[in-house]
């Protein structure tokens, strides 16, 4: 069965919307002098959008088979992944609950209370607040079955929805971009993706070494080192490769430069990355990932990094909400 076949074969409930637009990005290519496109994953209907209602689709729908009535995740306070796990829930009349962690150990009251935590507090999201979230998927389990003990049919999503189910999300879109090159006559040599939960990153991967062998895919760390992320993304490649029955897969590409200091707090480039994109395009990034992710991007176009010099496509993930958070910098 081919990998288009399998992924169509398998159950998923419809979150995402249909095809999320590929986009020139003219003023920014005019500035880098180098063509840039982004595909818009920003912009997937539910819960004001992101990367994981990609992911989303194919767990909830396992919640569902498995008669779950609660989906169970976690993250920072400020997470877009529990922001859309939320709307997921609403959508499909199912309770949702976090446990949330400040990772940035802030007082400000627009970090705690504002953008993605009144998005998913006004969708119903229950939370419990931890010191750290230093072992999300042991806490995640012990939190799952005081609510089992409580008369709940949880079902956990891990973090950043980033297990081999939930990745498929991205070996599907790595397709769907494809298609879409193809159609605009567009050949791009080289993406680049945020590289966190490594859900997103390892599924693009995998979708490319597929379907177009040569797309260099590039991850640019939000939370890790290259030695600390690498393994991450390199056990979901290899379980997603043996789901597929893909054949081996070529190495990673990631850079750690970008996302300092620390996961969760804006740096200047991050922040001149987020306003470039503003100032000549009208398209809002945030912060924590897609700002930085960007910073990469432009410093890799100056630097001659990528491969070639045809065009350079971003992954847009979404994370705009976060913005009301973040302003003033906290």
């Amino acid at each position: 069965m081919s990998v288009k076949n399998y992924l169509h074969s398998l159950s998923r409930v419809a979150l995402v919307g249909g095809v999320t637009p590929v986009q020139h990005l003219k003023r920014l290519s005019e500035y880098l002098q180098r063509d840039i496109y982004i595909k818009r994953d920003d912009v997937s209907h539910l819960g004001m959008g992101g990367n994981k209602l990609r992911k989303l689709e194919f767990l909830a729908a396992d919640a569902i088979n498995k008669g779950c009535d609660t989906l169970v995740t976690a993250g920072a306070i400020q997470s877009n992944h529990v922001r859309q796990t939320a709307a997921a829930a609403a959508h499909l009349g199912l309770k949702c609950v976090a446990l949330l962690e400040n990772p940035i150990q802030t007082a400000e009251s627009n970090y705690l209370w504002n953008g993605n935590h009144l998005l998913y507090s006004l969708m119903g999201c229950k939370v419990e607040i931890v010191d750290e979230l230093n072992d999300p998927d042991a806490q995640l389990q012990q939190f799952s079955a005081r609510l089992s003990a409580k008369g709940a049919k949880p079902y956990i999503i891990p973090v950043g929805g980033s297990n081999a189910l939930g990745s498929l999300g991205y070996v599907e879109c790595a397709l769907e971009i494809a298609e879409q090159c193809d159609r605009m006559n567009l050949n791009v040599q080289s993406v680049v993706v945020p590289s966190g939960s490594a859900g997103t990153h390892a599924g693009l991967a995998v979708g490319f070494a597929h379907c177009q062998p040569e797309m260099e895919v590039v991850g640019v760390t939000v939370s890790r080192i290259v030695g600390d992320q690498q393994p991450k993304v390199e056990k979901l490649q290899r379980e997603l490769s043996t789901m597929l029955d893909v054949a081996a897969l070529s190495p990673l590409t990631l850079w750690d430069e970008y996302f300092a200091p620390r996961y969760g707090m804006p740096n200047t480039e991050g922040m001149h990355a987020v306003e470039l994109l503003a100032h000549l395009e009208g398209i809002m990034l945030d912060p924590v990932y897609t700002g930085k992710a960007m910073a990469g991007l432009i410093d890799g176009v100056k630097k001659s990094r990528f491969n070639g010099s045809g065009p350079v496509m971003f992954i847009h993930t979404g994370g705009a909400p976060a913005l009301f958070a973040y302003y003033p910098h906290v």
